[in-house]
Formats: structure tokens, sequence, C-alpha cells
């Protein structure tokens, strides 16, 4: 087992809050922050010391309307119904201002719903479903990154220059996967319509047999893979699919495999030429990222990731929701956030009105393994709120309908 996953214990997560508050109890706002640390260490490790470095520099800066930022943390055992029991604590018991935080489709699900029925504020960090901010959406929760749909979509444009016609799939067998395959199988048939889907496969999300997975796609054989998989899921498809030549003269397209979490455990087995969704931190120079950057060296001794950009924009976005608000009653920050601007290391985002959703973008490029580490070249960042990355405003009007 990996000795951070043991380091970072129930006991820890729970003293999360003492470590990021003021001295003193009175005249703070709360925000009851929920994720799935132990199953999901990787992203959110970094994505930890995001939010850390966001709340020490509010806080610096004298808080937010004359308050300071205390962070209260609890683990959902990447459990839907823990998710649950824990936010109704933070409400009830622990009296936060704001929920905030999952990572987990099912589990962001199941705390969206909490929002709506307790009318609780709820910032999304992190879960990409598009159930969160259409079928699913309410006004009670927004949404940090980019969905399946937009990072769909923004991968679609790179998979139908490739011009095959035979595509393999293989995804987590959760909401997340689920959501980002029907997706790319409904944009790639607009903009390729010949295409045909020819083998899927839907693993168990941590429990993914390589082997037989590897093989059923090769016997498809497909002219090109979609893939969801991600985290440790990710690392025994490569290293099964590169034993098995599973990849060799075969074009891949995957969410999410640019990132440096789960980049940088495939060491010498990172994949060439794969397009993806990521985090190139280490080429992007515009001010704002350098900015971050620095300040997350400098405090951390480590480079971000983009779980550390994320629970990093989570807080901001808090901040400045709660600032524009002038207050934390929940339904003038619910009104703050139509529209509401942040500043990220991304750049600029805005919180849409018709869905709650940010326009953060992502990264799209290709993998290459540059002296046995996996990084990402030939990237540009496409900006989320660009229109063709998303329906149209009737089209999620006609989503929401239940709101």
């Amino acid at each position: 087992m990996n000795p951070m996953r043991l380091a970072f214990t129930a006991a820890a997560v729970a003293t999360l809050a003492t470590a990021l508050a003021p001295a003193h109890a009175q005249g703070v706002i709360k925000i009851g922050e929920i994720n799935s640390y132990k199953a999901q260490p990787a992203f959110l490790e970094p994505y930890k010391k995001g939010m850390e470095l966001a709340v020490d520099e509010i806080n610096a800066a004298g808080g937010v309307n004359g308050k300071k930022i205390e962070l209260i943390s609890r683990d959902d055992n990447a459990n839907p119904g823990d998710a649950v029991r824990v936010a109704e604590e933070l409400v009830s018991r622990e009296k936060v201002d704001i929920l905030a935080g999952t990572f987990l489709s099912n589990t962001g699900m199941a705390v969206a719903d909490f929002a709506k029925q307790k009318k609780f504020f709820f910032l999304a960090g992190e879960p990409l479903t598009d159930k969160l901010t259409w079928q699913g959406g309410n006004a009670y929760t927004v949404r940090l990154r980019p969905g399946t749909y937009m990072q769909a979509a923004m991968l679609v444009p790179e998979a139908a220059k490739l011009k095959k016609k035979r595509w393999a799939v293989v995804y987590p067998n959760y909401e997340y996967g689920q959501s980002a395959v029907a997706a790319f199988k409904t944009l790639l048939k607009a903009a390729q319509p010949d295409v045909e889907f020819v083998a899927e496969q839907a693993t168990p999300l941590g429990k993914v047999d390589a082997g037989s997975v590897v093989q059923a796609l090769s016997d498809a054989k497909p002219d090109a893979i979609f893939n969801v998989l991600f985290g440790a899921d990710l690392s025994k498809f490569v290293r099964e699919g590169n034993t098995r030549g599973l990849f060799k003269d075969r074009e891949v397209v995957s969410v999410l495999t640019g990132e440096p979490e789960y980049m940088d455990p495939l060491k010498d087995e990172a994949p060439n030429g794969w397009i993806v969704t990521g985090y190139p931190w280490y080429g992007i120079t515009t001010a704002d990222h350098k900015k971050f950057e620095q300040a997350y060296q400098a405090k951390f001794k480590d480079y971000p990731r983009l779980g550390s950009v994320v629970g990093y924009s989570m807080i901001k976005s808090a901040a400045a929701g709660i600032a524009k608000a002038k207050s934390t009653d929940t339904e003038k920050v619910v009104a703050a956030f139509k529209g509401l601007q942040v500043d990220t290391p991304f750049g600029k985002i805005t919180y849409r009105p018709e869905d709650n959703q940010s326009t953060m973008g992502a990264f799209v490029g290709r993998t290459k393994n540059e002296g046995g580490k996996g990084v990402m070249v030939d990237y540009v960042y496409l900006d989320g709120a660009d229109a063709k990355y998303q329906p149209s405003a009737a089209e999620i009007k006609k989503s929401r309908a239940a709101d």
C-alpha cells in the first residue's frame, strides 16, 4: 500500500479543519468540504494542498466580508450514502455556511440532491457527470470543472480528424464513465456519421481486470479506442495494453490521462501519441498560472497537479461568491453565483446563469514518453466559454425542466 495513503488517515481528515482554521471560533465563514480522500489520494492530496493555499491567501488578505475562512473537511468513503450522512453532519452539527467538494460523480449527485432537498448551497469542485448541472441540475448546486459533455466536445474534433471508422470504448461502470461515453458517442456520430462502436468494456471502478479487458478490445480489432479509465485502473490498463500490443498502430483518445496525477505513476510505461485532456503545468506561461505555480512551489516544495488547481479555484470561487453576496445566506449566495466571475490559475472564469456551470476549460494535446516520464505536447487550452463546447441555452433549459 502507498505509504502516503497510510499517512493520510481518517484522523488527519478530521483534524484538517484545525490546521486551516483561525485561532478564534467566532467571526468565521465555515466551508463544509466533503471528499473521497482515502479512496482517491492521487488527486485529492494535491487538491487539499490547493485548498490550503487558497485559504491562506484569502485569510492573509483579511478574509471575506471581514471574516476569516474556516475549512471543515470530512471523508465520504467514496460512498453516496456516507456523503449524504456527512453533509447532514456538517450542516446540522458544524453549522457550516456552504458545502463544497466531492470527487466521484455518484457522491456528487448524492450531495447535490441533499442540497436541493435542504435548500442549501453546494459548490461541486470535481464530479464530472452532466447530470450534475443538466438533467439533475438544481438551483442550489454549482460546478467548477468542465463536465463530460464539455470534455468530449473538446476531444471529438481531434478524434474525427483521425478518420477512423471502428471504435472501441472502455470506462469505469458508474455515473462518470457512463456519462463520458454517452457524450463521446453522440458527438462523434454527429461529426462522423459512418462511425461504428464495435466493442464496449465497462469495468468496476477500482477493480479493472486489465488482462480480460485488453484481450476483449484486441479481439474486436478496432481502429481506435476511447478510454475513460483513470487512477490505478488506468495504470493497469496501460501496462497490460503495452504488454499485449493493444496500442501498436492504433489511435487512442483518452479523458483525463494528461493530468499529472494519472500520468506520473505510469513512468516509463507512459504511452506515446494519445489524444488527451490534461494539465501541462510545466509549459503554461500565463501570468495567472505563473503566480499560482510559484506560490504553490514555495509553500509545498512540489509542483502542482490538476487537483491543486481545482482545490484552489474552488475555495477562491466560494470566497468570491460570498463576497459578492455580502452574506452567507443561501439564497443570496445562489443569486451571487449567477454570472459570477473568478480569477483562477487558468484565467478568469464565469459561472453561467443558465446551468450553474463554470466556464473553466481544459488542455487538449498528445502524450509523449520523454525520458521515461509522460508529458503532454502540442497542447492548447480550450476555453469552456466557447459555445461549441456546450449545448444551446434552449437545450440546457429543456434538460433542467425538473428544476
